[in-house]
Parts: C-alpha cells; sequence; structure tokens
C-alpha cells in the first residue's frame, strides 16, 4: 500500500534501481488456499510485481513464438475449456471416430513448481536472450524464492507460470519431434499423449520420465500416471472425457456446486455447457433459488 500511495515517484525510483542495478527483490507473503488440495502461495509485494509485469511484456514476445500450438496453460486464448476440446478432437482423430483403438497416456509432474532447477531455467533464458541486464534481472528474481537452494518458483508469481512454459517446452519438442508423437497436448504439468497401441503408449511414458529426470530434473507422479482407452474414459483437467460424452468429475462437479453464487453462476453455467452437465446446471440454478 505503500508504493501505491506514492505511486508516480516509486515508480521512478524503482526505474532509477533497475537502471543502476541496484535493485533487490523484497520477502514474500506466504499463505496457504484449498483449491480442492491444499496449496502454499508466495505474493510478492507490489513494487516487485511491478518487475515482474515488466520481465513478462520484455520475454512472452520472445518465448510465445516457439511454443507448441498444443500448450494450453497461462496463454492468450487458451485455457481449461479449449485445452479440453482439443483432447476431445485428438482423441476423434486418433480413433477414427471410435473406429479404432486409442490409448492416452495420462501424466503428471510430481511437485513441478518445487522442483525447478535455477540452472537450467537460466540457461534455456539465455538461448533466446541477449541483453545482459535482463538475465541479470531474471537470475535475481528467480534466485528470490527457493524450496531447496537453486531449485523452486513460487506460485504467486506472475512470472512463475511463463518461466514453467519455457522450461516444459523442451519436453514439448522432446515428445513432438523426438518420441514423433502426434497427439500430444499440455496444460502445465499436466499432459496427455495418444497412441493406438497400448504398449507404445506405455513405452511414451517411460521414455518421458527418463528425459524429464535427466535433462531437466524432474520426475512423473507415480500415482497420477496411467494409460487409458478412450471408452475407460480420460481424466483431464476436472473432466472425463468418453466417445458419447464429457463429463465433470464427479470431486469437481460437487465443489462447483458448493461455490456457485449469484456473482458466478455464468461462469459456472458456461463450464456446464462445455461438460454436457445438463443436471449439474440444473442443481446450481437450484442451489441460487
Amino acid at each position: 500500500m505503500e508504493f501505491e500511495r506514492h505511486l508516480e515517484d516509486d515508480i521512478f525510483a524503482l526505474h532509477e534501481e533497475l537502471t543502476s542495478g541496484v535493485y533487490h527483490h523484497s520477502p514474500y507473503e506466504q499463505f496457504t488456499v484449498h483449491d480442492p488440495k491444499q496449496r502454499t502461495i508466495h505474493k510478492a509485494v507490489v513494487r516487485d510485481r511491478v518487475v515482474h509485469q515488466a520481465i513478462i511484456n520484455i520475454i512472452e514476445p520472445i518465448f510465445e513464438p516457439l511454443f507448441i500450438f498444443d500448450s494450453f496453460s497461462s496463454r492468450s486464448e487458451k485455457g481449461v475449456h479449449a485445452a479440453v476440446n482439443r483432447l476431445r478432437i485428438f482423441l476423434r482423430r486418433a480413433s477414427v471416430n471410435d473406429t479404432r483403438p486409442v490409448y492416452a497416456a495420462k501424466c503428471d509432474i510430481r511437485k513441478f513448481f518445487d522442483s525447478i532447477d535455477h540452472v537450467i531455467l537460466l540457461k534455456l533464458l539465455s538461448k533466446h536472450i541477449v541483453d545482459h541486464r535482463t538475465l541479470q534481472l531474471l537470475n535475481h528474481v528467480i534466485a528470490s524464492f527457493t524450496v531447496t537452494p537453486g531449485v523452486g518458483l513460487p506460485l504467486g508469481n506472475l512470472t512463475s507460470q511463463l518461466l514453467a512454459n519455457i522450461y516444459l517446452h523442451e519436453l514439448d519438442f522432446f515428445v513432438k519431434h523426438q518420441l514423433k508423437v502426434k497427439y500430444h497436448i499440455r496444460y502445465c504439468d499436466d499432459f496427455v499423449m495418444l497412441s493406438n497401441n497400448y504398449d507404445e503408449a506405455m513405452d511414451l511414458a517411460l521414455r518421458v520420465d527418463e528425459f524429464l529426470c535427466q535433462e531437466l530434473k524432474l520426475q512423473l507422479h507415480p500415482n497420477k500416471v496411467y494409460v487409458r482407452t478412450w471408452r475407460q474414459g480420460v481424466d483431464f483437467l476436472g473432466s472425463i472425457l468418453l466417445p458419447y460424452a464429457t463429463i465433470l468429475r464427479p470431486s469437481t462437479a460437487k465443489r462447483l456446486v458448493q461455490r456457485a453464487t449469484s456473482a458466478n453462476v455464468s461462469s459456472y453455467l458456461g463450464l456446464c455447457v462445455h461438460a454436457d452437465a445438463y443436471g449439474l446446471e440444473k442443481l446450481v440454478m437450484n442451489r441460487l433459488g
């Protein structure tokens, strides 16, 4: 609040710190949310969030053209609904409209944000950023938070989602260009690869886990990796995709009804439309009276 009370003076002072190389990141405010599982959020002060936004303004135009089309987290005109719809299209194409078996290798990275290696991340950034001062600033902001020395990004930072996409672009490139997977879709650390062969789908997951471990110092969550057919249901981003419908995961539906208010009803009804959830739509409307 102090920064906002003297906004113009503080903006000029911050600019001077940045140009002279004496800027220092402040400590984070820490709090916990349950959405639905418990997450620890680290929130930067206003002046640091201004710097984070400036960083995004500079580096996003550099990296955005490099990303694959089917990366859907924290990107313009993407998001959860678009990712689920795209996977539904992929399932239809891979199965030739459900006339061939299709297997989904569904993967999730264990403690992703807590496991991002700073040295690897900075190396990836330096491939495409040539300005020394920008790299120095990125180094400082990245180093402002650690889970263990040299490892981890805070969930609350504006920069973290973009940096996460830059980090996992290496995974996308490996899957698309080395494993030659035609149907691959990723939303942050949650991704699906499709194959018409069960053994191949299992092998894809194993090879991805090996790549993550060797190249990015990450690992797949052992309890969140599976291979299923489309007819068994592909669980992705709170929805379960089946040949005849897309339904909300029961835990997602329960949480939606509990949180429905008159202020957010339009968003929730939109989710019902995306997920073929007429019964859930009635529950939401009944809850609101």
